[in-house]
């Protein structure tokens, strides 16, 4: 062996830097079961308490990046992605992608599923019957080439290296790790060919970072990292202390990012997803400024060409578009369970968080990456922070295929809003742009 990983987990431990040598000599053991996991998971746990330098974030990205193979799109097309942190009925991808797609971006989205409170942007398309989300690195290439867009999992090809060790990290406490998070991330968005990156990080209550500024620590993390590969980078800071839209679970989501596209637009979706798609035209210099790039994105809602290209990706991934107009096509819940306000005020606050693993009780989301799914079921939530209610009135519904288990998940979720008397400021939705 090149080194002795014993020696180099108690230097990371002691907090000292590795280098580019020893964490390649690392990863590469490891994927060759040279390290067994107990040594990894170590490495991780060191990783975790005694964060990284700049240096090793790149060095550990590189490593990711050089396990498995590498996509390149010709110079001159303007490929571009953005990445979710994730949230409670976050399904901006949904409508950004196509909308991206008709303004002539070119999008290679890999996406992941959804696991504890977050749902997965694979989950709400494996809702649409016949949808393929695995295709090989070729065929996905092909696809993005053709119809300017697709969005798939992650393939055993491409950085194999964060697959196998973020489900370590998921059973090791060390996901929260931003060092192992900015490796992860920015691995797969330079394999996959992107050049210009908008990263939407998310901070609240149904979120992973807590406040902004530890989340700016993530954000140096990935500009810095992006950059040194050649990519461009922006990071927008969204709030995410109410559920985004209304519809929460699978196929609920993607019903709502349809009727997006046809132009029955929600607000906050509305307001997150222009900002997105506008800083992704502006990076790849597309749009000169805010303005002209909100004008181009509703132009490609109002003409259609939106939808339509939404309706292209589905036949081309194997789906079926009637589901476009016919919602019937989706799974369908049996029971609808009012949840219904007991207070009258204003609220306060949502604890978004407690909502999403609420669902989980009824199969909208998993908490282990082998659970089963049940895509009919969800929850529609119409109130936000600031909102005024009565007593009585309803907050929402779940929609469930058992009627106990959904009249649980209704109270749950009728607990998570806090409602007080007096008039609460409506929150902004973007924090901040970086």
């Amino acid at each position: 062996m090149q080194y002795n990983p014993v020696e180099l987990i108690l230097k990371k431990r002691n907090g000292y830097s590795l280098t580019e040598s020893e964490i390649s000599f690392f990863i590469d053991s490891y994927l060759k079961g040279q390290i067994p996991e107990y040594q990894m998971s170590a490495m991780l746990m060191c990783f975790y308490f005694q964060g990284a330098q700049p240096k090793e974030i790149i060095a550990l990205t590189k490593s990711y990046i050089e396990s498995g193979r590498r996509l390149s799109f010709p110079e001159d097309l303007p490929v571009a992605d953005k990445h979710s942190t994730g949230g409670v009925g976050d399904k901006i991808s949904l409508m950004l992608a196509p909308i991206a797609a008709a303004l002539g971006l070119y999008v290679p989205m890999i996406s992941g599923r959804g696991l504890g409170h977050t749902g997965g942007t694979l989950d709400k398309l494996e809702a649409i019957p016949g949808f393929n989300t695995q295709y090989d690195m070729q065929d996905f290439k092909e696809l993005v080439l053709k119809h300017r867009y697709a969005m798939v999992g992650q393939s055993s090809e491409m950085v194999p290296a964060d697959k196998r060790i973020y489900a370590l990290r998921d059973v090791t406490g060390t996901v929260e790790s931003p060092a192992l998070i900015t490796a992860s991330i920015m691995s797969k968005k330079i394999a996959e060919g992107a050049r210009y990156l908008v990263i939407d990080l998310k901070i609240g209550s149904g979120a992973f970072m807590p406040n902004l500024q530890r989340a700016k620590e993530l954000a140096t993390h990935l500009i810095e990292t992006g950059e040194s590969f050649g990519q461009t980078i922006s990071v927008v800071f969204s709030n995410m202390n109410s559920p985004l839209g209304h519809a929460v679970g699978n196929a609920l989501e993607t019903i709502e990012a349809i009727e997006y596209l046809k132009g029955n637009i929600l607000p906050d979706t509305q307001e997150l997803t222009t900002t997105l798609v506008s800083r992704m035209l502006i990076l790849a210099r597309m749009a000169k400024d805010d303005n002209e790039a909100a004008k181009m994105i509703e132009t490609v809602i109002k003409d259609g060409s939106a939808l339509a290209k939404f309706a292209e990706i589905i036949e081309a991934q194997g789906g079926n578009p009637e589901v476009i107009q016919d919602y019937s096509l989706f799974p369908t819940a049996k029971y609808k369970v009012p949840i219904i306000s007991k207070e009258s005020g204003y609220i306060k606050a949502i604890d978004a968080r407690s909502i999403g693993y609420a669902l989980v009780r009824i199969k909208a989301g998993r908490m282990q990456t082998g659970d089963s799914l049940d895509y009919s079921s969800g929850a529609k939530l119409y109130p936000k922070i600031g909102t005024q209610i009565s007593k009585g009135d309803l907050i929402g519904e779940v929609h469930a295929n058992d009627k106990s288990k959904g009249e649980k998940v209704a109270e749950l979720i009728r607990q998570a809003y806090k409602i007080m008397p007096e008039e609460q400021a409506i929150e902004k939705l973007i924090w901040e742009i970086m």
